[in-house]
Formats: C-alpha cells, sequence, structure tokens
C-alpha cells in the first residue's frame, strides 16, 4: 500500500513538472508569430552546401521563384502554340532578380513570322514603359502591346504569345512558290473531224458533192513556255458546185508563261484585252496581267476584313447564309481575318468569338460586293499593246495600247482607271467602287473619249457605267441595279473607230 502511494506521488510530481513546460512552449509560439510575419519568404541557410561564407551561393532569387540563373540556353521556341525552332537564346535577370527576361533580336522576331512594322509601330508604347527603344533584351510585353513570354526551364521551351494582328499570316491554301513546278516538257493535240459524202440524183442538181472540216488545238510545253495553235481545214467541193476549196487557216497562235514574283503571265501572239473596264478587243501583239490563278482560293474575288479582340485564347467562326465558311483558333489581343473566301454577290458575316472560360461574343459583318472591288492590298492590272485583229474586210487594224489598273485600299474601297490610246482614238477611264457595308456596294466610272473617224471628223463623248449590289441575310434575297452605260453623243469605243466606213454625226 505504501508502495501505491509512492508511486501515485510520483506521477503528481511529473504532472507540476510537464505543465510549466508547455507553457512556455505556447508562449514562445505566440512570441515567434507576433514577431515573424504569416507571410514570410522562406529562407535556405548557404551553410548546409558550405560551412564556408565566402564560398556559398546567393541563393536569394530562387526562393522568389526564378527557377534557373541568367545565362544561355538551347531552347524550343513556340508562337502562340506552334512550334517555329531551336536556337540558342541569352537570358538575363530582372529588375528585381525575380524572373529571367529572353534576349530576342528583331531579325529573331522577324523570322519568326512577327511582322517588323508591328514592332516599330510600337516605339510609342516602349517609350510609355520607359524601356530602351526595342533593344534585344527588353521584355517582349514592352516591346508589343499585349504580348507576353513563358520560359519553362524543365522542358527547355519558350513560349511566346503575340496577338494575332501582330503576325504576318499565310492565307488559307498558301503555297509556297518554291514548291511550284513547271510540269514536264509535253505535246497536245485535240482534234474534231467531221465530213459527209452526197451522192446527188435528182434530175436538176445530180452529181456528188463532198465536205470535210477539221479543227486542230495543239500545243507544246517547253520549260515555262506555253505554245497554243488553233487551226483549222476545210474541203469543199462537188459538180454542182460553182467552186471547189481547200483551205488551211490559222485562228490564233500564242505563247505564255508566268512570271511568277509579279504573280502574273506573259502573252506574245493572239489573245483579247481585259475587260474589265473597256470592252474587249481581238488583237495580235503583247499582253500582261495580274492574275488570280497564282493566289490562294481564299484570296480570289472580294471579301472584307473582319476585325476583333479575343480577351483570352478563343475560337472564332464565321457563318454566311445559315453555312459555316470559317473557323480558326486567335491569341488574347487584336485579331484580323482576311481570307474570307469571296462570294458572287456577298451575304452578310455572322462572326462568332467563344472565348476560353465559355462566354461569347457575336458581331455582324455586312458584305456585299461589285465586280470592280479588290481586297486591301491587291493590285490588279493589265497592259496590252499590238494591232486590232477584226476577223472581217469592214474594220481596219489600228495599232493601240491599253492599260487598267485596279487597287484595294483599307476600308473596302477600291479606286480604278485606264486608258485606250491609238493613232486615231483615245480614251481614257476613272472610277471608284465602294463596299458600303449595311447599305450595299457600290461602282461608278466615267470614260472620256476622243475619236477621229474614217471621213475625218473628230468626235468627243462621255460614257457613265454605275452598278449596285445589296444582299439580304434574312430574306436570302440580292439586288443588283446595273446602268450599265449611259453614252452621249460622239462617244465611239475602240472597235467602233477602226470600221472604214464609219460615219460621224453632222
Amino acid at each position: 500500500m505504501t508502495a501505491i502511494r509512492a508511486a501515485f506521488k510520483a506521477y503528481r510530481m511529473h504532472q507540476v513538472l510537464i505543465m510549466p513546460r508547455f507553457a512556455r512552449l505556447t508562449i514562445a509560439l505566440g512570441l515567434a508569430t507576433a514577431v515573424f510575419p504569416v507571410d514570410a519568404e522562406y529562407y535556405f541557410n548557404p551553410r548546409f552546401l558550405s560551412n564556408d561564407l565566402a564560398e556559398s551561393v546567393d541563393l536569394s532569387a530562387f526562393t522568389k521563384g526564378r527557377e534557373a540563373p541568367p545565362g544561355t540556353y538551347r531552347v524550343d521556341i513556340y508562337l502562340n502554340d506552334e512550334f517555329m525552332t531551336s536556337r540558342d537564346i541569352t537570358f538575363i535577370a530582372d529588375d528585381n532578380n525575380a524572373e529571367l527576361i529572353p534576349c530576342l533580336s528583331t531579325d529573331l522576331l522577324v523570322s519568326l513570322g512577327i511582322k517588323k512594322s508591328a514592332l516599330l509601330d510600337n516605339k510609342e508604347h516602349s517609350a510609355e514603359k520607359h524601356v530602351p527603344d526595342n533593344s534585344a533584351c527588353t521584355p517582349l510585353q514592352d516591346r508589343l502591346a499585349d504580348a507576353s513570354t513563358e520560359f519553362d526551364v524543365g522542358q527547355q521551351h519558350l513560349s511566346l504569345s503575340v496577338p494575332q494582328i501582330y503576325v504576318g499570316r499565310m492565307a488559307r491554301g498558301y503555297v509556297s512558290p518554291d514548291l511550284w513546278e513547271e510540269g514536264i516538257n509535253a505535246g497536245l493535240l485535240n482534234y474534231s473531224f467531221n465530213g459527209n459524202s452526197i451522192n446527188n440524183r435528182s434530175n436538176h442538181n445530180a452529181g456528188k458533192s463532198n465536205y470535210a472540216y477539221l479543227n486542230l488545238q495543239s500545243g507544246i510545253n517547253i520549260g515555262s513556255w506555253r505554245l497554243r495553235d488553233n487551226s483549222t481545214w476545210s474541203y469543199n467541193s462537188g459538180s454542182s458546185n460553182s467552186y471547189d476549196s481547200n483551205k488551211w487557216q490559222h485562228i490564233n497562235t500564242s505563247a505564255e508563261r508566268d512570271i511568277i514574283p509579279l504573280r502574273s503571265r506573259l502573252t506574245v501572239g493572239d489573245s483579247y484585252t481585259d475587260g474589265d473596264i473597256f470592252d474587249s478587243v481581238n488583237f495580235r501583239g503583247l499582253k500582261i496581267n495580274s492574275t488570280e490563278a497564282m493566289l490562294p482560293d481564299s484570296q480570289h474575288g472580294f471579301a472584307p476584313v473582319i476585325h476583333g479582340i479575343a480577351r483570352g485564347t478563343a475560337q472564332v467562326s464565321v457563318k454566311q447564309n445559315g453555312y459555316d465558311v470559317y473557323q480558326t483558333t486567335v491569341p488574347p489581343g487584336p485579331f484580323t481575318i482576311d481570307d474570307i473566301n469571296s462570294a458572287a454577290n456577298g451575304g452578310d458575316l455572322q462572326v462568332t468569338i467563344k472565348e476560353a472560360d465559355g462566354s461569347i461574343q457575336t458581331l455582324y459583318v455586312p458584305y456585299s460586293s461589285v465586280p470592280v472591288l479588290q481586297r486591301a492590298g491587291y493590285t490588279r492590272y493589265a497592259l496590252a499593246m499590238g494591232e486590232n485583229r477584226s476577223g472581217n474586210n469592214l474594220q481596219s487594224s489600228p495599232k493601240f495600247i491599253q492599260g487598267s489598273l485596279m487597287h484595294g485600299l483599307e476600308g473596302n474601297w477600291t479606286p480604278y482607271g485606264g486608258m485606250q490610246i491609238a493613232e486615231d482614238y483615245q480614251a481614257f477611264n476613272l472610277g471608284i467602287g465602294k463596299d458600303l457595308g449595311l447599305f450595299g456596294a457600290f461602282s461608278f466610272d466615267i470614260t472620256q473619249a476622243n475619236t477621229t473617224l474614217a471621213d475625218g471628223t473628230r468626235h468627243s463623248g462621255q460614257a457613265v457605267k454605275s452598278v449596285y449590289s445589296k444582299s439580304f441575310y434574312q430574306t436570302g434575297t440580292n439586288i443588283q441595279v446595273a446602268g450599265y452605260r449611259y453614252s452621249t453623243q460622239g462617244f465611239y469605243n475602240l472597235s467602233d473607230s477602226a470600221y472604214s466606213r464609219m460615219s460621224g454625226y453632222t
């Protein structure tokens, strides 16, 4: 019993001794909490790596989130989530020694597809940020508004996020001219032949008649040149005919080749002038003209440019007349879509921007078109010189030169004009076309012609042409009004002036 009491007394004394220790620990923790704030930075004692303080490493940068020291790293560069190239990139620390800044030269950014003009145009933005003028080691977001960089040290990936409006884009369907081929050397021949033989036993037209006709369309491809010829042969004989015929005739012969840097085509020989502004004329000579055949399908014809702003990485889709006609993904910031396929008469565009957070923006872009309208930045031209080929004995063959030019401007404007000059004929044209948005599209031009006819009389006149078009999305209706041409007295075209017996008004 005495032993039990002694043990119990010892237990009570142990409790008394322990309690003050817990109390002291609680007080110490409270003091520590009062002295050090909750969000205090972590500290790693460099003596764990070396006892010599002189040899210890400054680890303060790593406590701020930086994962690697400044230096040069071999990284994979991604632009808007698309792999571009692998390069050795130098990184420096920012002013707070918390992040790495990649040194990206202007030449490198341009080679990645960023517009050089965008870097130059953002000098004002750089000045507002009080940073050097587009120096290589300036943060990208200070050189381009809404741009950013992210360096994944583990994967050695450098990701650049740049608004789509600053990136030089290739139109849908674009194929580099380096991949174009001229084709193989070859000969071509298409033919059509028909003939008949008639044995007439009537009393008045007794005898036998024969008829044959051959149409040959031949060609030779040699290198970049294409030679084409269209010839016919006709044969007619018979006892009832007053004469027999056996005749070869060349309808037209021409050679052509592409001029790739100009996206143009050169034609030598028999051809027709461009009919966009003046009436088309059959002639023999030389012609050079731009051709949409060298452009992607998405750049043919006219279509409006769509501008918008994405708050984050967004999916943009475009509908026309209820059908999906375009879809793409754009990075955060302003974007431009300029490769919508052309529609013959237009049709308003419904643009839907679906953000990464699920929110949706919808906007409508009115779209109407007339034949002369060109996409912004595109120039359409034609130049021809030679002599008129009338194909009859009623017209002469005056030598002439003809040129026409159309150029698409921002804001859906297209100024255009042209000229025709011959010895006894001069014509000049000037016009303008415009997509008016909600109010449709129109074109208007005037031609001034000065003519000296075969009888020696001189005449001067004007011709006015206007076209208007409007699409109504709700009803699927298109209205097109063409005041094709109103000509004053004294106006003649080039073909009229070539008639040998043409006489003017007196």
